[in-house]
C-alpha cells in the first residue's frame, strides 16, 4: 500500500522544501534516473543519430559496432520506455494501474537490468557480438546499478508515496 508522509515524517527531515514537487511527492531520485538512462541507452544512441543530419547511422556503428547489439539494447529498453510511460503517468488523476506499477517499479527496472544484462550474454555467447571486456563491463554496471536501486532511501520514499490532489489554498 502507498502511504503518505505522516506514516512517517521523520523519513523527511533530511530534504528542503526544493526537494519536493508541485504534488507535495519528494522528487525521484537521480539513481532512478541513472538506471532508466541505462536501459533506454539503445533508444538514445538512436534519437541522437536520427537528429545528425549529415549521417545517420554513423552514431549508431560507433557505440554499437554490431548492428545486433543496437537491435537487442532496443529490445531490452522496451521495460524501460514503460517505466518511462509509467512515470509521465503519475500524477493524482492517474489510470488505477499506475499506483499499482509505480509501487513495483523498483522491481520493473531490476528486471529490465538483468533482461538487459541476459541479452548481451546470449548475444555473446551465440553469436559473438560483443568481447568479453565489454560484457564484464556491463555486468559490473549492472550490479552497480541494482545495488544503488535498493540502498538509495530516496528511491524507497518516493515510491512508498503517490501524488494526491492537494487542497486549494
Amino acid at each position: 500500500m502507498i502511504k503518505s508522509k505522516a506514516s512517517n515524517p521523520n523519513a523527511y527531515q533530511h530534504y528542503s522544501v526544493q526537494d519536493f514537487d508541485s504534488y507535495d511527492c519528494l522528487k525521484l531520485s537521480k539513481r532512478f534516473y541513472l538506471a532508466l538512462l541505462f536501459i533506454l541507452r539503445g533508444y538514445i544512441v538512436w534519437l541522437l543519430s536520427v537528429t545528425n543530419m549529415r549521417d545517420r547511422v554513423s552514431i549508431i556503428q560507433w557505440v554499437y559496432p554490431e548492428t545486433s547489439l543496437f537491435y537487442l539494447s532496443l529490445f531490452s529498453g522496451a521495460v524501460g520506455l514503460f517505466v518511462l510511460l509509467i512515470i509521465s503517468l503519475r500524477r493524482p488523476d492517474a489510470y488505477a494501474w499506475v499506483p499499482f506499477c509505480w509501487r513495483y517499479t523498483r522491481v520493473i527496472i531490476i528486471v529490465a537490468l538483468l533482461f538487459d544484462l541476459s541479452t548481451h550474454i546470449v548475444g555473446y555467447l551465440y553469436w559473438q557480438l560483443s568481447s568479453t571486456s565489454w560484457l564484464i563491463t556491463q555486468s559490473i554496471v549492472t550490479a552497480v546499478l541494482i545495488y544503488m536501486c535498493y540502498s538509495s532511501e530516496r528511491l524507497n520514499l518516493n515510491l512508498n508515496e503517490f501524488p494526491q490532489k492537494l487542497p486549494e489554498e
